[in-house]
């Protein structure tokens, strides 16, 4: 049985994330690979959101450390990275996100960024969510793909005993077999259970482990659409979504990201599930 608790508000910002507040959009490439095509990408998606009036994060990496191959590309590094999206702030005029690997980089990311993502295989990481949580900045925490929605009651009172409850948890699939991910969308109100907003990850899910993101055969972006809607209808108060102009020439992620041709109709479709659940 899932028992029906107050949700606590997230505010990044201007923007409020939770129950009772619009659906939150969180977009960009999955990884920072120059400057320029960043910005571009941070005003193109504004562009196309704005209008639309869903409030909107921009994601991108400044590091993925997370990498199957010590010779892909992982982004520019700390120093760079948030140079760069610290640009995006001021110029495009957006609340930005990023993953946060190790502890010695709190300090400076939460410098820069309005959000600290941290990444799903680190979920767990004691010292870095203590870390994260004493900075008093919202934290978003992806859902290990090990473990159960109700196990993330874990992070989340490790974060909460700094006396930070800002906490986004994020739904980015569960482990089904050997190399494959699956989406139990009953894990939206259960981790909304746990007393905070939910972000349902449609991008992360649709890759297949094992195979190089370069290769079409390392991901299947046909399921974003359906998956994306599902989240929404399970009543999920942000939607993560990574995109990029032209995926499969991205260093990181090709095969499992949204052309950015593709959001608004995507957007739209959402949008109209959205008003009706969270009306």
């Amino acid at each position: 049985m899932i028992n029906k608790i107050s949700m606590n508000t997230v505010n990044v910002k201007e923007i409020c994330i939770g129950s009772g507040h619009p659906l939150t959009l969180i977009a960009g490439p999955c990884v920072i690979e120059n400057e320029s095509d960043t910005i571009r990408i941070a005003e193109e998606i504004r562009r196309i959101s704005e209008p639309l009036s869903i409030p909107f994060i921009f994601k991108a990496s400044y590091e993925k450390d997370n990498r199957s191959s010590a010779d892909y590309y992982r982004g520019p590094g700390l120093d760079i990275g948030l140079r760069i999206l610290e640009r995006v702030k001021k110029d495009v005029g957006v609340p930005v996100l990023s993953d946060v690997h190790r502890e010695t980089d709190v300090k400076a990311a939460a410098s820069v960024l309005d959000v600290l993502q941290v990444p799903a295989f680190l979920c767990q990481q004691t010292s870095l969510l203590l870390a994260m949580g004493k900075t008093g900045k919202p934290i978003n925490i992806k859902k290990g793909q090990f473990l159960s929605p109700y196990t993330m009651k874990c992070p989340v009172d490790k974060v909460l005993s700094t006396g930070n409850q800002q906490i986004l948890l994020t739904e980015r699939g569960t482990t089904f077999g050997y190399d494959r991910l699956v989406s139990d969308i009953c894990s939206v109100p259960i981790m909304q259970s746990l007393g905070f907003p939910v972000v349902f990850d449609a991008t992360h899910i649709v890759r297949c482990y094992g195979t190089p993101s370069s290769n079409p055969e390392g991901g299947k972006p046909q399921f974003i659409d359906p998956l994306a809607r599902a989240g929404v209808a399970a009543g999920c108060d942000a939607i993560f979504i990574e995109t990029h102009p032209d995926p499969m020439n991205a260093l990181c992620d090709a095969s499992s990201m949204l052309p950015i041709k593709q959001l608004k109709y995507l957007l739209e479709i959402i949008l109209l599930l959205s008003r009706i659940v969270r009306k």
